[in-house]
């Protein structure tokens, strides 16, 4: 009698069952490359320019609501802007400061906490104390304090992201790299005589890389909400640039006269920090090798 295999697996070419590519990567993966299109394309497919100002056109609602002006999709706010060009706008800031802060965080971080892990021994000790003392600091607010010290900028937004949350990225991978570093595979490349810098990159690093990927795309989705918190509190780039904490912040004042002005841009920063978080998770699952 024939064993089945379940719907949600499918046979290669060789007869391994193969885990399929989830729902939640697939529609992880969509929005952010919705957001990826439209950031790049934002200066064509706005309607509007995100600064031009209309007060006769503000608080104007979105296009399903009575009231709604031709050519304003998602309304306007209390100067008249439209709310759908300056959430597009917002967007081109937003992913740029995921992308690089991310990878900045991931670099620092996963070099540190691989050489902490695997070499063990007094780089262990300097870095593990090293981080400790770092994260006794408050992060949220020692990034206000960055960011009051450097000036507002979307440098000093990157610098502060990476500043905090190394940390982050250094005690999760050294943990990984310690409980890898204890297996026979290890031992097996040393006694064939590989260095252990050769056996860091070549056995350890790809073993941890999906937990790297995993932190790396959350790291992406932090950023966002971390830069979101500068541009509430005015922290951020130029109050006149369009930015979705800037636009929360500005929503949040005339939520029940304009709620469209605070939905709309919070809306999107969710979906994007969950995006983010789900895409981790996916990848890490799809390309695990304990998993695979």
């Amino acid at each position: 009698m024939s064993s089945s295999i379940p719907n949600s697996a499918m046979r290669d070419a060789r007869g391994d069952v193969k885990r399929p590519i989830g729902l939640r990567l697939w529609l992880s993966g969509g929005w952010l490359a919705v957001l990826t299109l439209a950031a790049l394309c934002a200066p064509l497919i706005a309607p509007k320019d995100p600064l031009m100002q209309d007060l006769f056109l503000g608080g104007m609602p979105p296009f399903w609501v009575s009231g709604a002006e031709p050519g304003y999709l998602l309304g306007t706010d209390s100067l008249g802007r439209d709310v759908l060009s300056r959430i597009l706008y917002g967007t081109r800031l937003a992913l740029v400061v995921a992308l690089v802060a991310g990878s900045l965080t991931c670099l620092i971080g996963a070099t540190l906490g691989l050489i902490a892990g695997y070499y063990r021994g007094w780089p262990d000790r300097i870095i593990s104390r090293f981080v400790d003392i770092w994260m006794a600091f408050p992060p949220v607010l020692f990034a206000i304090l960055l960011i009051a010290v450097m000036g507002p900028g979307l440098i000093s937004i990157i610098i502060a992201i990476v500043v905090i949350d190394w940390t982050r990225f250094a005690r999760v991978i050294r943990a990984e790299a310690m409980s890898q570093g204890a297996m026979d595979y290890v031992s097996s490349a040393q006694v064939a005589g590989r260095t252990r810098f050769g056996t860091m990159l070549t056995e350890i690093l790809p073993n941890v890389l999906p937990t790297i990927v995993a932190l790396l795309t959350l790291e992406m989705g932090i950023a966002v909400i971390v830069e979101a918190i500068l541009s509430f509190v005015n922290l951020s780039i130029s109050t006149d640039s369009p930015t979705w904490g800037g636009m929360i912040a500005e929503g949040r004042t005339s939520v029940h006269q304009a709620w469209w002005v605070l939905v709309f841009p919070l809306i999107t920063l969710f979906l994007t920090v969950l995006s983010f978080s789900q895409l981790g998770e996916g990848l890490k699952d799809r390309f695990d090798p304990v998993l695979r």
